[in-house]
């Protein structure tokens, strides 16, 4: 065999002696003899870095990593790694900064490589990485992870979990995929459908307009109902009313090709639209028209929708009381010898409910009576009850007892109501209200329809009517299903614009609204009824629903004092991941759900269905 090291041995006329051949040999027996090549500990294969010596900056929960140049490609942010300490103990931690690079033996910032860069040349030196890490927890022999007590021994080999034990270490489990988690390819981020302790624990979705918040619900309410859930969609914008077809948007499609998922429309939707409003998707082949009854509605909460003042509160409640009395006088309701009516009456609870079987339109005869007298207009008005207008004397002698008053409270009043009268919504003759029952079916999607409202307040009267009515008919549901051994039907509402319903500025004026849909919320997990609150505007959030929320998808943010005030109700997110919301690009959120240990920032699966009026 060819000697290697044969070319030393030739002489040379140079300067510079070849050095012999036998040094060669001699160091590599020396080698040899010392253990042969350097190979890590048989533990420690595997490892991609080691923890360093704290300094001044060190802080409590967190340790440097230091990463050869070869592993940098192994350890991203937010993956999750496992510590072997020199003590014997195990820890798990998260990538919260970094990796960053850096330069081996200088300083990034120093002359040589800062001169060399801006003169464009070529200086290279080798480096490292340098990652800080969050200690989730110290795991045990049992494989039980408790709050870390101690730290990591410094130099203790680092080694990264695959997506399989990170699955297992956060809590990622279920049936119901939202999307993929950062850095891993094969990583599903899922979440057990029909586990009372999420969903039911209600969820919120916020994020600035254009951040995918519409593509999370409409991709949640397919799986949902693939899932067997009962989905109740407040659609205030009419984006959602196409979603039995599939996406038509091409970056979607080809979003879900590379996801090898398929573009397809939800199964078994229901749209409605409120009588006399036009709906956004005049083509939906299951549309159905309804008519809120206003007697669902409680006095109080009306009041409060409606934003009465002091003197036009305590004119609609004289108005209510007077318009109960004159349904019982004319046998409206209760009706004469109807046993059924009268308990009705006897069990009515104002702050629940309103009187039973009351019109808007017997309302607004009485005020619209009051005023009539108040202002001494002359001839009679005309009255759309027609009890009313048969007991005409009657009915102003049961106004005039109650000592209605300043005319200009009266009048005010009945602007308001006026107001929502006319649109002929309430109470419509022949159209059938909301059928909560159906809509608690397996599988059933039902969209509200409000686009063609032009009333908030409209809006926020339905939407309450519909709260309500879903609750009652989900409690006789859960006392079926108890009776028969079975769980009730999984039922999560959407609730768009959320903002718009129970506003921050409003909230305490609004203390009815707010106590029922806590309410839904306290009782909901028992009942397996979640809510979904949806704003592109959490700064109008009050902090009471926010109160509400477990669940979290927060897409970008962009406004400071909002995270600020986020982080006061969204628990668990480090630093970096309230930095990163700022950046977030569209599809992206950080999510934080109760099964989790901790948050995690996704890539939300698009949609495979369509949205409307989404660019």
């Amino acid at each position: 065999m060819q000697d290697p090291f044969a070319p030393f041995n030739q002489d040379s006329d140079g300067p510079i002696q070849a050095i012999p051949a036998d040094a060669f040999h001699q160091i590599d027996e020396d080698c040899q003899a010392a253990g042969g090549e350097f190979n890590l500990p048989e533990e420690e294969m595997g490892s991609v870095g080691r923890t360093m010596f704290d300094s001044q900056r060190s802080e409590d929960g967190t340790v440097t990593v230091l990463l050869p140049q070869e592993s940098l490609d192994d350890v991203f942010n937010q993956s999750l790694v496992r510590i072997q300490s020199r003590d014997g103990r195990t820890y798990l931690g998260m990538v919260v900064e970094g990796p960053f690079a850096e330069p081996d033996g200088l300083r990034a910032d120093s002359p040589p490589i800062v001169i060399s860069t801006v003169q464009g040349g070529m200086l290279l030196p080798k480096y490292h990485g340098r990652a800080q890490v969050e200690i989730l927890g110290e795991r045990l022999e049992n494989n039980t992870i408790v709050p870390p007590r101690r730290r990591p021994k410094p130099n203790s080999p680092v080694f990264p979990l695959d997506a399989k034990e990170t699955a297992e270490t956060l809590g990622i489990q279920g049936d119901l995929r939202i999307g993929l988690a950062e850095g891993f390819e094969e990583l599903e981020f899922c979440i057990p459908a029909k586990d009372k302790s999420v969903l039911p624990r209600h969820l919120g979705i916020l994020g600035t307009t254009g951040g995918g918040k519409s593509t999370t619900v409409s991709g949640l309410v397919a799986k949902a109902q693939k899932e067997g859930m009962g989905i109740i969609l407040i659609d205030t914008e009419g984006e959602y009313t196409a979603l039995h077809e599939a996406t038509d948007d091409e970056s979607m499609k080809a979003a879900c090709e590379q996801l090898q998922l398929s573009p397809e429309g939800v199964k078994n939707t229901h749209l409605y639209h409120l009588v006399g409003r036009e709906t956004a998707n005049p083509a939906h082949p299951s549309k159905t028209e309804f008519s809120p009854r206003f007697w669902a509605l409680s006095p109080y909460m009306v009041q409060e929708i409606l934003e009465l003042n002091d003197a036009q509160s305590d004119r609609f409640f004289d108005a209510y009381s007077i318009t109960k009395r004159a349904m019982e006088q004319f046998k409206i309701f209760p009706r004469e010898r109807n046993a059924q009516d009268r308990d009705r009456a006897a069990a009515w609870d104002e702050l629940d409910t309103g009187y039973p079987m009351m019109q808007l339109k017997q309302l607004y005869d009485v005020i619209h009576q009051t005023a009539a007298i108040l202002s001494k207009e002359e001839g009679e008005i005309p009255l759309a009850t027609l009890e009313f207008a048969e007991n005409r004397s009657r009915l102003v002698k049961l106004i005039q007892s109650s000592k209605p008053g300043s005319i200009a409270s009266w009048r005010a009043l009945q602007g308001k109501l006026g107001k929502i009268r006319r649109l002929k919504i309430f109470d419509a003759p022949g159209v059938k209200p909301l059928n909560f029952a159906e809509m608690l079916k397996p599988g059933r999607v039902s969209i509200i329809d409000l686009s063609d409202s032009d009333s908030t307040q409209i809006n926020n009267l339905v939407i309450a009517e519909l709260l309500r009515g879903i609750q009652a008919a989900q409690d006789r549901s859960y006392k079926k299903a108890i009776a028969e051994g079975r769980q009730p039907t999984p039922t999560l509402i959407f609730i768009e614009e959320a903002h718009e319903f129970l506003s921050a500025a409003r909230i305490r004026k609004m203390d009815t609204l707010f106590q029922q849909v806590a309410r839904i919320a306290r009782r909901g997990r028992k009942r397996w009824l979640g809510l979904a609150f949806i704003t592109q505007l959490p700064q109008h959030l009050p902090d009471e629903v926010l109160g509400l929320i477990n669940n979290w998808v927060l897409h970008k943010i962009t406004d400071a004092n909002v995270i600020r005030r986020l982080k006061q109700s969204v628990p668990g997110l480090n630093e970096s991941q309230w930095n990163r919301l700022q950046t977030l690009a569209p599809g992206q959120a950080i999510v934080s759900f109760t099964p989790l240990t901790r948050p995690l920032q996704i890539t939300v699966d698009p949609t495979p269905c369509r949205l409307l009026m989404v660019e």
